[in-house]
């Protein structure tokens, strides 16, 4: 019986981890080149019953960002500095926002720094009920900032922003933000087998139990 509770019990550390790793805000892709047109995409999901209605997001001193995709039921509105580089967006809802079961996507086109190392997008997270997380932290907080990694150039962007180049690197970061998601959907399914594993497992072990 107690070797039962115990993997049930492994059962619900994963299921509660599992959870726990896609509730924060995070922003894809993970990784990018120096000099590198990207689409980034920042993730949000709500996890209180009041709905989250709006977000901020600082953009990191290595990219800089070009162009927003607009999302219905949104508005969204920029902050600059003195040289006109956009420091922080804020996405507004129009109606309800999003519920306690819901999450949603905000995408925009962006430059990587030809210097950049790392980029730390810190968000603010806003409910209905006026609580704000900060999604500000460092590796192993509750709130951590998303963080994504930059990998010297290959030469092969376009590290100039010359001509009409806008359209190819567009399509590339495109890509490289369904690779992105395709990581974020592999870890998750390692989780789910993880998961159903330790349930056979449980199962097989009760089941032992009752025959004895």
């Amino acid at each position: 019986m107690k070797k039962s509770m115990s993997l049930i019990f492994a059962l619900f550390l994963v299921f509660g981890f599992a959870q726990a790793a896609s509730a924060h805000v995070t922003v894809s892709p993970q990784e990018v080149e120096q000099g590198s047109y990207q689409v980034f995409s920042i993730r949000v999901p709500s996890e209180k019953e009041a709905a989250t209605t709006q977000v901020k997001l600082d953009v990191p001193e290595g990219v800089e960002v070009l162009r927003f995709e607009p999302k219905p039921g949104w508005t969204y509105q920029t902050e600059t500095n003195g040289d006109g580089k956009i420091v922080s967006v804020t996405w507004k809802a129009d109606g309800p926002g999003l519920g306690a079961t819901e999450f949603g996507e905000f995408r925009f086109q962006g430059k990587v720094a030809a210097d950049a190392t790392e980029l730390v997008w810190k968000a603010y997270q806003t409910y209905s009920d006026g609580s704000v997380v900060e999604w500000t932290g460092g590796e192993g907080a509750d709130t951590p900032a998303s963080v994504t990694a930059v990998t010297p150039s290959t030469g092969e962007s376009d590290g100039h922003g010359h001509g009409d180049s806008h359209e190819a690197a567009a399509g590339e970061a495109a890509d490289a933000d369904d690779s992105g998601d395709s990581a974020t959907q592999m870890l998750t399914m390692v989780f789910s087998a993880a998961a159903l594993l330790l349930s056979l497992i449980a199962l097989v072990a009760v089941i032992r139990r009752k025959k004895a």
